[in-house]
């Protein structure tokens, strides 16, 4: 079973590929079980900002070498009985109950973005927990150089150890009080400690007392001295009464230090003196060094959460076990998540109850499918959070009902960033305090670009070394770039599963690759060497000439020197040149938006949210021979998310992880894309290109910008486009930036149902010319088509719904749609299931109609009775002159009354034959057009016959004519029948 990659520690400087040599696998035998939901979770946040990973998984525990940090006595009983009954004859027991209350409220609040992109599933109720792994120094510090990615898939993960048995005694037998709990960006640590702290509060970890949580991140912001009994109250006031007894008593404390990284500790005696006393005020960093060093409440346990970079800040003889989250390496675990999330009530929206469980279900399945198949998904998903983020995806393109401005797919990927760097700073050490998601975006980003520029999606280790090493050329440089490796990494590239390319990496999800590339494009890092030094000059220039300007004015007075205002000048020249570089810059983005949005190449693929679902779903089908030549790469959501970074809300997003895009810039890149994108927009696009292009300026939420692209489109043909109800509401959510009307929309054979025409009413309203062929609309459709086409806004003049199963209930309603309609004029109910019964009621309802044309009934297995009523009202109709009623069951003497109307003197024309009395009909070529373009959806061998009876009128009316010229039309036409025939039956046609 394929396993995703498992993250390890700081790497030794080298190669690249040892990253793939230290990624151990973890599969083996786990017991699951759930735990049942007391407190339901409130939307919110707590100070530990990470993508909810979720559950509980009981794991058998293993052992590892003695280390320091640990305590000479037995193991302590699990029951707290004992600590207890001290607490009973104080207010330290309701101060603890009203702590744990607190903590769990606190604790139990989740991200917006869980509530936003989806339902979740709060941290006490069913969740799935990461493996935990055993670990030691010496593994941290030299990874193994045996393991090939191979391999690691292959082995069963050793040590694992679950969270309620971190601080057993270790194979010395010695009870251990510090635990160092280390992972990669995104395997689940914070989520881990949230779980833990909300375990606790329902009674689910006896054997500690009272728990209390910081946040490193917190206690970096403060320099002040303060007393560890002070520093407890100010956080948790609840605890006042409770910290006097600590260190007095036999109370047992778990103290949480979430993020170590963020702190700079320094154990030596000569940075940070001994302090045993809890009422002396140290710095904070003081006071977390003398609590893991044992010299300050020594009976205390702890637990520290960090990054792999910063596991060796702390020395390893304070550290009684090393633990690393290895997340979901077995797909069982992906599965079991993906089970849970997907199938709770809420997912599908209010309105899918009862229809969308099936929906739920099969994209488990198919998910499922997918992760068997050793697809790189289930390499993905090794990480919780990227478990998270396909969960959000799947429910945005399969759920989303309407699309307000925040549900978009580039705001599915910010908001991802920012649950998992928000705040995160690369290294605390380094004074330029980068914040990791600005590194990322200059350094893997320019990757991501390099690739979609070379459209390559594998990348070999000289590409990483060309990218991430060439221009490295500081100590700082080189520390940042190691703590990147150790650290952040492997939460965007992994190793390729596919067969061939093993000894390569590529972007953890695809998408993710072509957001880097937009994100790197629109922050302005795509610059020549001249465009970065031009503008550290200008920025120094611009710095000084004030400064500059003001020393030269006042000696200028004093020494009249004509050349003192030239100089002034000179100074200010540079900078003002290098703004309109920068100008050029925002019309170059702007260019390589539109240039990519309108690739010709990318003409016919399918259309960005297809593609999406199938990189997450994958294609159902064989497999690809691993011989067989690849498709070419397709890089079409690139533009896109440059459109969406550029929406005001992602940008505030960005801004929170250090990527900073001005107002300026982002209004003068929208002003430049009027002149390309618009323009470009204006020629004919194939319908998924359209589809793509609408997608595009929903992400862009710029609604001036919409309306004025949406006005130049008249025409708008989406036909075989998958039509989902998201494709729907995006299209509405376009199209109502505007009021103007639409000459034409067609959605020939895009799986239409009654929910999606709801989605679109509002669209459907402003078309005059509607295409709803082959959409499998049935009565309930036709109710909804009733009440468009009686709404005193429709300007629909031309309604085609052909090649649907209407019915006589249907019929019924679209009678009833006739009746009352002002605009229509053209209605074609071709191959509709009519029926004589569906004919007479349209008939019946036909008189109150004083606008309709045309009506077209071919193909609906009419009678000479049905038939004849329907031309019988048309003879007496204001308006109605042609009714076509050919491929019906007719018989000669219904042909004969059909064949005595006349134009000149019955006001209506019928169309049933490609003959008119002894001369061929002007309609021939529209019938037989008709037929060719409906025969893969009729019934081949009733249109066979029904061309057999045609071709024998043909050859009875030509006989009965004598003028030459009709003649050879009739051979003409008949020899067009033949020829269509014979394509029929040797199935060419």
């Amino acid at each position: 079973m394929l396993q995703a990659m498992q993250c390890q520690s700081c790497l030794p400087w080298g190669s690249w590929m040892q990253l793939r040599r230290s990624l151990p696998g973890s599969r083996g035998t786990r017991s699951v079980y759930m735990c049942a939901a007391s407190v339901p979770g409130a939307a919110g946040s707590c100070f530990l900002r990470k993508i909810p990973c979720t559950s509980s998984i009981s794991l058998p525990r293993g052992c590892v070498r003695c280390q320091g940090g640990s305590q000479k006595h037995s193991v302590q009983p699990s029951s707290s009985r004992h600590g207890l009954s001290q607490l009973r004859n104080v207010a330290s027991s309701d101060a603890i109950k009203k702590h744990q209350k607190s903590l769990s409220a606190w604790f139990s609040h989740q991200p917006n973005e869980e509530r936003q992109f989806g339902p979740s599933f709060s941290l006490d109720a069913d969740h799935v927990d990461p493996v935990i792994r055993e670990s030691s120094l010496e593994e941290i510090l030299k990874p193994s150089p045996d393991l090939t990615i191979q391999n690691q898939l292959q082995q069963p993960c050793r040590q694992v150890i679950s969270l309620q048995n971190l601080f057993d005694v270790d194979a010395c037998g010695r009870q251990v009080k510090n635990v160092v709990l280390y992972g990669t960006v995104g395997t689940g640590k914070s989520t881990l400690i949230k779980k833990m702290v909300v375990d606790w509060c329902h009674g689910r970890l006896p054997r500690f007392e009272l728990v209390i949580p910081f946040s490193c991140e917190d206690l970096s912001h403060s320099h002040a001295p303060i007393s560890l009994r002070r520093l407890i109250t100010k956080k948790y006031q609840h605890l006042r009464d409770v910290v006097p007894t600590l260190g007095a008593s036999n109370l047992k404390v778990l103290f949480i230090l979430n993020g170590l990284e963020r702190l700079n500790l320094d154990f030596r005696l000569a940075g940070t003196e001994l302090c045993c006393d809890p009422n002396e005020p140290v710095p904070p960093s003081a006071i977390v060094v003398n609590l893991l060093r044992k010299y300050l409440l020594p009976e205390a346990s702890i637990i520290v959460t960090t990054r792999p970079s910063a596991v060796r800040r702390i020395p390893g003889k304070y550290v009684g076990r090393y633990a690393e989250i290895c997340g979901f390496s077995d797909t069982n675990l992906q599965k079991l998540y993906f089970q849970m999330r997907l199938s709770q009530p809420g997912c599908s929206g209010e309105d899918g109850v009862g229809s969308s469980s099936g929906e739920q279900e099969n994209l488990v399945e198919m998910l499922s499918r997918n992760l068997e198949r050793h697809n790189q998904i289930a390499a993905a998903c090794f990480l919780p959070s990227y478990c998270w983020l396909v969960c959000t995806t799947l429910h945005f393109l399969y759920f989303t009902r309407m699309v307000p401005p925040s549900q978009t797919l580039t705001g599915i990927y910010t908001s991802f960033l920012r649950l998992n760097f928000s705040g995160e700073v690369l290294d605390s050490t380094d004074p330029t305090n980068i914040s990791m998601m600005k590194y990322v975006a200059r350094m893997v980003g320019k990757l991501a670009h390099d690739g979609v520029m070379s459209r390559k999606t594998c990348f070999s280790e000289d590409d990483l070394q060309q990218c991430f090493e060439v221009e490295m050329k500081t100590e700082s440089e080189l520390n940042l770039l190691e703590v990147f490796r150790s650290d952040v990494f492997r939460f965007f590239l992994t190793p390729c599963v596919q067969p061939g390319k093993e000894h390569t990496f590529v972007f953890t999800i695809p998408a993710m690759q072509e957001y880097l590339a937009a994100l790197y494009v629109v922050l302005g890092e795509k610059k020549t060497l001249t465009q970065r030094v031009g503008k550290e000059l200008s920025e120094i220039i611009g710095k000084v000439s004030e400064d500059v300007a003001v020393v030269l004015g006042i000696i200028s007075k004093v020494l009249p020197l004509r050349f003192l205002p030239v100089l002034l000048n000179l100074l200010k020249i540079f900078p003002r040149y290098f703004s309109r570089l920068s100008g050029k810059d925002r019309d170059a983005i702007a260019h390589t938006m539109a240039e990519e949005l309108f690739k010709e190449e990318d003409y016919y693929n399918d259309d960005v949210l297809d593609q999406i679902n199938s990189s997450i779903l994958g294609v159902e089908g064989p497999m690809r021979h691993p011989d067989e030549a690849p498709d070419d790469e397709v890089f079409e959501l690139f533009p896109i998310f440059m459109g969406g970074i550029l929406s005001r809300r992602n940008r505030a997003i960005l801004e929170q992880l250090g990527c900073s895009i001005k107002n300026l810039a982002a209004f003068e890149i929208a002003k430049a894309m009027k002149k390309t994108v618009i323009r470009n927009s204006r020629k004919g696009l194939p319908p998924s290109e359209l589809m793509d292009y609408l997608f595009f300026l929903h992400e862009f939420q710029n609604e001036r910008f919409t309306a004025e692209a949406i006005r130049s489109l008249r025409t708008v043909n989406l036909s075989s486009v998958r039509m989902t109800p998201l494709k729907c509401a995006v299209l509405a959510s376009v199209m109502g930036t505007t009021c103007h009307e639409v000459e034409e929309l067609n959605l020939t054979s895009c799986n239409l149902d009654t929910s999606t025409l709801r989605i679109l009413f509002p669209v459907l309203l402003r078309c005059k010319a509607l295409h709803l062929q082959l959409n499998s609309l049935g009565s309930d459709a036709c109710k909804e088509i009733r009440d468009l086409l009686l709404h005193d806004k429709c300007v629909v003049s031309n309604l085609r719904l052909a090649n649907n199963p209407v019915g006589e209930q249907g019929a019924q309603y679209l009678a009833e749609a006739l009746a009352g309609n002002r605009s229509l004029t053209h209605l074609s109910l071709l191959h509709t299931a009519l029926g004589d019964r569906g004919t007479e009621v349209i008939a019946q309802h036909l008189a109150e109609n004083q606008h309709l044309q045309e009506l077209n009934l071919g193909y609906n297995s009419l009678t000479d009775a049905a038939a004849l009523r329907v031309v019988e009202v048309a003879k007496k109709h204001a308006t109605l002159d042609k009714v076509h009623l050919y491929f019906n069951d007719i018989s000669e003497g219904g042909k004969r009354a059909l064949h005595s109307l006349r134009m000149d003197r019955d006001g209506v024309r019928a169309l049933v034959f490609l003959t008119a009395g002894t001369d061929v009909s002007d309609y021939w070529s529209n019938i037989l057009n008709v037929v060719q373009r409906n025969l893969p959806f009729w019934d081949r061998e009733r249109v066979r016959q029904h061309l057999a009876l045609l071709l024998q009128d043909l050859e009875s009316s030509r006989r009965q004519t004598a003028n030459p010229w009709r003649k050879a039309k009739f051979l003409r036409v008949e020899s067009e029948v033949k020829k269509m025939l014979g394509k029929l039956q040797h199935g060419t046609l």
